[in-house]
């Protein structure tokens, strides 16, 4: 009976020896995310840089891909670091000459507007819009293809979603959630109105259409889109090649920080 004792309490001090060696190995639990209230003094308001830049945050409204206001989204406002708002700033000024404006439709998206992304896609039974926003993709797919992932760059506060306005500016009436839907694809008098000029798609249409490139993109729709690109690249931003309405302005301010404050003029040191 003693050497049996012997042998078990043995046993378990080996065993006590290996778990406390795997716990101060094993990597850390994800520490939850901080909700932060406010914003680093890096960040401002676009309508404080430029306030004749156009402003359609579509993520404060349900007229996106998934058919509601966006967490995090309490007003419809632009906030981008101040160098990627200055270089919008002088985007403005090259093409209000010409009789163009620029129309921001996302700026800086807080990590929790994100999550709320992931969790729609994580949802096969929630297809709203998809008639509108990818009706040839099957939203098991949006992961795999690249349309929907867990960290986003407009987190960091430098990148923009952007197209560009003929001026005057017709206004663009509102979504009516439930309205019929039409194709983001489909000609421009056939899809939502929006007083843009026409890119050839639609804003946040997840198709292969919206490739900056893309070579069945011709004549007007391809002059639309190469007058934003060459507008902003000579201003240090860089095009998302899947998307003609995505740009980052580099260097980035915060290249490897995504933040969570909301998208509200409260979250900013200058409130103006």
């Amino acid at each position: 009976m003693t050497q049996l004792s012997a042998a078990v309490r043995t046993l378990l001090t080996a065993l006590a020896t290996l778990t406390a060696t795997a716990t101060a190995t094993a990597p850390a639990a994800s520490a939850p995310v901080t909700l932060e209230l406010r914003a680093p003094k890096d960040f401002v308001a676009l309508s404080s840089v430029d306030p004749t830049i156009i402003q359609e945050i579509r993520y404060f409204t349900p007229h996106n891909f998934v058919g509601e206001r966006i967490d995090g989204y309490r007003e419809p406002l632009c906030i981008l670091t101040r160098p990627a708002a200055r270089a919008l700033h002088e985007a403005q000024r090259k093409l209000l000459p010409r009789g163009y404006s620029l129309k921001v439709y996302d700026c800086y998206r807080p990590q929790r507007a994100v999550d709320h992304f992931v969790r729609w896609a994580q949802d096969p039974d929630d297809r709203a819009m998809k008639a509108e926003f990818y009706p040839n993709v099957d939203k098991s797919r949006l992961f795999a293809d690249g349309y929907i992932a867990e960290k986003s760059g407009h987190s960091r506060g430098s990148t923009v979603d952007l197209t560009v306005v003929r001026l005057p500016a017709a206004p663009t009436r509102p979504y009516r959630p439930g309205e019929p839907l039409t194709p983001c694809f489909a000609d421009q008098d056939e899809r939502f109105p929006d007083n843009s000029v026409d890119m050839g798609t639609g804003y946040d249409c997840f198709d292969t259409l919206s490739h900056t490139l893309d070579p069945r993109v011709r004549g007007e729709q391809r002059a639309n889109r190469s007058l934003l690109r060459s507008t902003l690249e000579r201003l240090g931003f860089v095009n998302l090649a899947e998307e003609w309405w995505h740009y980052t302005f580099e260097p980035e301010t915060f290249p490897d920080t995504c933040f969570d404050f909301p998208v509200a003029r409260g979250s900013l040191t200058d409130h103006r």
